[in-house]
């Protein structure tokens, strides 16, 4: 069979077409570092969550959003319902590059129509996304068309602003990252985290949307610890974080080991001269921020400052007093005969609440306040807390999607090996002398709290459970009297808490 020279060309033009368009739609699937020298720019990595696959129509690249419901899990021994882009959220991170001509097919399988704004990318007015001010409505079961060309660079987002109170409430919202056409200096690890508050009933696994404050899970990337993923790096690299939030609350970002300069937010660049060392980000809704650093050998904390968001679900009924400083010794033996297996809390603080949640059954799909285990025993922290670790022998991944696949928890990757000498410890091996006399005289006695029966003179770890033993004097004589001032205590904290509110 002859074939002309003319069909033999169109057939080779035709194949090689083919295979860039192949190429160019798998782009962003393949983050290696020789993509990245391709792509002129390091591609993003969204910890816990995804990057959106683009394909190409002539000079087109065109992305695929479908909004629905869908089952997420927080972390591990939680999963809520929530209202998803490409059944997740945050949903996945588009990425493309300043200059660039994209679509955005939208469907909508909710319950009710929607609209999706390109919130801080600048383009037509009728393709930003507001219901009913901009375009109509998506209606559920139809798909619409958003086209627009890229005229900046920066880190955008994207987000219901249909029902927002419900659909972003729900989860509804993700990152639009926009690469500049040439990157002023190279950027070797590039994350992304998104911030957000959710209130879910202890029990249920729904979010309600109609709370404004009083919220108690706090997540990065719609992830609580300890089921965030850690950013990795090695040292001397350059990193960037950038965090959006377009939620209810205000944060305090802080990261331990470092001090880092706030290189753009979400209107544009900070030209080098207005960049200021911080060591904390200070983000409100509707904004946000890149900062930039170089990596410190260590395992480092990078959590919210705000006290209660590093923490999980938390309920407190008002009608309970806070027992901080008040002695329950008598009590507690007592109750138990009522109520088997009780505990006495709070009189210490709350770090207990980490090691009762490793042996005590909450409610259902709920998570402990605090968790988390370190190299070191109990973390204690929980909703927006994560780790930085930066290791000598932390991978190179060859795409973003190969992180996600070996990196989605703490302690991935393992933990940082302190050189001899660099890690803080007690300067009495024996323990305090005050506590090591006490003890050595037997008045101190050491006591499991889930396992009463096993008591010694010194401190250790229950035998039976593995729960560190509690402190108590040992004056069996004095429990009722102790009993009682107890119980006045906690009516004088109330009858004090009264008086003051009548004030």
């Amino acid at each position: 069979m002859k074939v002309s020279k003319q069909k033999l060309f169109l057939s080779i033009g035709a194949a090689f077409l083919f295979l860039g368009v192949v190429t160019c739609a798998g782009l962003l699937s393949f983050h290696s570092q020789a993509d990245a020298a391709n792509l002129g720019y390091t591609p993003v990595v969204t910890p816990n969550g995804a990057t959106l696959p683009f394909k190409m129509d002539g000079k087109v690249k065109v992305f695929e959003l479908t909004v629905e419901v869908c089952r997420h899990e927080m972390a591990p021994g939680m999963v809520i319902n929530a209202w998803c882009y490409n059944g997740r959220t945050p949903g996945p991170t588009i990425e493309a590059v300043e200059g660039d001509r994209v679509r955005i097919l939208v469907t909508n399988k909710l319950p009710e129509p929607t609209a999706v704004h390109w919130h801080g990318v600048l383009l037509p007015s009728g393709m930003d996304g507001v219901q009913g001010l901009t375009q109509r409505g998506i209606p559920p079961g139809d798909t619409f068309k958003y086209e627009f060309t890229l005229i900046q660079h920066g880190t955008q987002m994207y987000h219901s602003h249909g029902d927002e109170m419900v659909q972003m409430g729900m989860g509804a919202m993700g990152f639009f990252i926009i690469h500049p056409k040439k990157a002023p200096y190279k950027i070797d690890r590039d994350y992304a985290i998104f911030l957000n508050e959710w209130f879910v009933e202890p029990g249920t696994m729904t979010p309600d949307p109609n709370v404004m404050t009083d919220f108690n899970i706090f997540t990065f990337n719609s992830r609580a610890f300890p089921g965030t993923a850690p950013l990795v790096a090695r040292p001397g690299e350059r990193v960037r974080v950038r965090i959006g939030h377009v939620g209810q609350d205000f944060h305090a970002i802080h990261m331990h080991g470092h001090t880092f300069k706030i290189t753009a937010t979400d209107g544009g660049d900070i030209p080098e001269s207005a960049q200021q060392p911080e060591t904390t980000v200070a983000i409100g809704p509707g904004q946000t921020r890149d900062y930039e650093f170089i990596a410190i050998p260590g395992d480092w904390a990078l959590h919210c400052h705000l006290r209660h968001h590093p923490m999980n679900a938390m309920g407190h009924p008002p009608e309970v007093p806070h027992m901080l400083g008040v002695s329950q010794a008598g009590v507690e033996e007592k109750v138990k005969k009522l109520v088997p297996g009780y505990m006495a809390m709070g009189e210490t603080g709350m770090g207990e609440h980490a090691e009762h949640a490793q042996h005590m059954q909450g409610p259902p799909n709920t998570l402990p306040m605090m968790g988390g285990e370190g190299p070191f025993g109990n973390v204690g922290m929980g909703g927006m807390f994560t780790i930085l670790k930066v290791h000598e022998d932390i991978p190179y991944f060859s795409t973003a999607e190969d992180y996600s696949k070996q990196v989605k928890l703490p302690g991935d990757l393992g933990w940082y090996d302190n050189p001899k000498g660099t890690v803080a410890e007690s300067i009495y091996p024996d323990g305090p002398p005050a506590q090591a006399k006490a003890a050595a005289e037997k008045s101190i006695e050491y006591v499991c709290p889930m396992h009463p029966d096993v008591r010694q003179y010194k401190p250790g770890k229950c035998p039976k459970c593995g729960m560190t033993l509690r402190a108590m004097p040992n004056q069996p004589e004095k429990s009722e009297h102790t009993g009682h001032q107890m119980a006045a205590s906690a009516d004088d904290q109330k009858k004090e808490s009264a008086d003051h509110a009548h004030h």
